[in-house]
């Protein structure tokens, strides 16, 4: 008595192995989760220091210029902005494929050393270097944006991706605050920008710019991906090379297949109708993103302010982005409010901004170079109505970016990537174009466009929503 037989040593035996592999199994899993939480949490603290620095630096750039002290340099903020949106546009076609080769971890570390040159650049300014990096700092954003993506999906599944997705977006939102919290500090109470005070917040953004890009060094690859990579070295120990003319033959057939749906997808009568929609986008990404901020910092009535408030107006219209993305990210989950009521409030917001704009702000205050404003607006520019406005910039622009968001992925659920390549390449298109001309027309016939196209690409909207609504009723019926 007191002795196990044989029978039940083996019985218990298998007890405590299962009990064992079952609880491995948990902990792997548990550090699975773990490990995929902690990767999205490092991709939006980087993406948060790299665009800190990035948009801190488009907000100020044409202002830096004219600020300038070396009288050889010829370069333009706008022109710059310009041909990183218009480079952005077309590169977005062949970025899936550098990103499918090199992998997301290596293209957005490479991406973000593009991203601090561009940034460097303002430490010592000359014509040459600063349009060479807005050329590569263009095909940077279509890898880094494509590389997120890729990454952000592979750490998430059905039931995490909405959470990692808002945290994500969460951190990258603040990205609008704390530079620009910085250039008022900096910047409140002076007229102008000595080459010092220059170099030291370049030098700040710069670093800010590099821990971003080092902290995706820190990214940890998912198990699954490091047996991947494992089995695929065993099979090329012989021809080191196969292993990515394997990958880069699979990507250029993936993007010929998205090309191919992207060619069908332009000629179908969703995309033509928000064509307008988007393209206003692009437009008004442009104002509120460069040329707004110079506006207020050319403002000779705002006197020493003038220049500090380009960072508070930042960080007004990060803001409304913030206000407007959390708010009908909650309202659309009610269906009494419809895509078109968010759609139709954005409107309204960025009409009221435009005009308020157009009656405080001076005429020629995008256009002037050496001075500061020689115009008088219509009304005695007011500091209040000028960061008023900065929000509803903000705002209005979530409300427009949310919305075609959610309607292109509800029509083209099967085929959302092309899609929203789509919507990239005309809103950046369109960005690109205004910057260009940003630098020579004055305030009131960049205002003009943006109303045409605002009110044009709202009603096409209205009409591609109704269509949608008659659609699912149709079907229901």
């Amino acid at each position: 008595m007191g002795v196990l037989s044989v029978a039940q040593l083996n019985v218990l035996a298998v007890a405590v192995k299962s009990r064992w592999i079952c609880r491995t199994k948990k902990k792997k899993k548990k550090t699975m989760a773990d490990r995929r939480t902690f990767n999205v949490v490092i991709l939006g603290v980087g993406f948060l220091l790299i665009f800190t620095a990035f948009t801190t630096c488009g907000n100020i750039e044409q202002t830096v210029v004219k600020s300038l002290e070396n009288g050889t340099f010829t370069g333009s903020g706008y022109h710059s902005l310009g041909i990183i949106y218009g480079v952005f546009s077309f590169s977005n076609l062949l970025a899936p494929t550098v990103v499918t080769i090199v992998g997301p971890k290596i293209a957005m570390f490479l991406s973000g050393l593009l991203y601090s040159g561009y940034i460097g650049v303002f430490i010592s300014p000359s014509a040459w270097s600063f349009y060479l990096t807005s050329v590569l700092i263009g095909i940077a954003a279509a890898m880094l944006w494509t590389a997120q993506g890729h990454f952000l999906v592979e750490n998430s599944e059905a039931s995490t991706i909405n959470r990692n997705t808002g945290m994500f977006w969460a951190l990258l939102q603040c990205s609008m605050l704390f530079g620009n919290l910085y250039i008022y500090f900096d910047w409140n109470g002076r007229t102008v920008i000595p080459d010092s005070r220059r170099r030291n917040i370049f030098l700040s953004l710069l670093v800010t710019s590099i821990l971003g890009t080092l902290s995706f060094l820190v990214l940890k690859k998912r198990h699954r991906e490091e047996e991947m990579l494992s089995e695929e070295e065993g099979q090329s120990l012989l021809s080191p090379r196969m292993m990515y003319k394997h990958r880069a033959k699979t990507a250029m057939q993936d993007v010929k297949l998205e090309l191919q749906t992207i060619l069908q997808l332009v000629k179908t009568k969703t995309i033509l109708l928000l064509a307008p929609c988007m393209a206003y986008s692009g437009l008004e990404l442009s104002f509120y993103s460069g040329v707004y901020g110079t506006c207020i910092g050319a403002t000779t009535q705002f006197g020493e302010e003038a220049k500090g408030l380009i960072g508070i107006s930042g960080i007004l219209v990060g803001i409304g982005e913030i206000v407007g993305g959390g708010l009908f990210g909650l309202l659309c989950k009610n269906n009494r409010f419809r895509r078109t009521s968010v759609v139709f409030l954005g409107m309204v917001v960025h009409f009221v901004a435009f005009y308020l704009i157009f009656l405080s702000i001076p005429d020629d205050a995008p256009v002037v170079f050496k001075t500061t404003t020689q115009k008088t607006s219509y009304l005695s520019p007011s500091v209040s109505i000028a960061l008023l406005c900065s929000f509803l910039l903000g705002l209005g622009d979530s409300c427009f970016n949310t919305q075609l968001y959610s309607i292109l992925g509800r029509v083209y659920a099967e085929q959302s990537t092309p899609a929203f390549a789509i919507f990239k390449f005309i809103q950046s298109v369109f960005a690109a174009v205004a910057f260009f001309y940003s630098g020579y027309l004055a305030l009131m016939w960049q205002l003009l466009p943006m109303v045409i196209l605002g009110f044009t690409g709202t009603l096409c909207f209205f009409v591609v929503e109704r269509i949608q609504i008659v659609s699912v009723d149709f079907q229901e019926f």
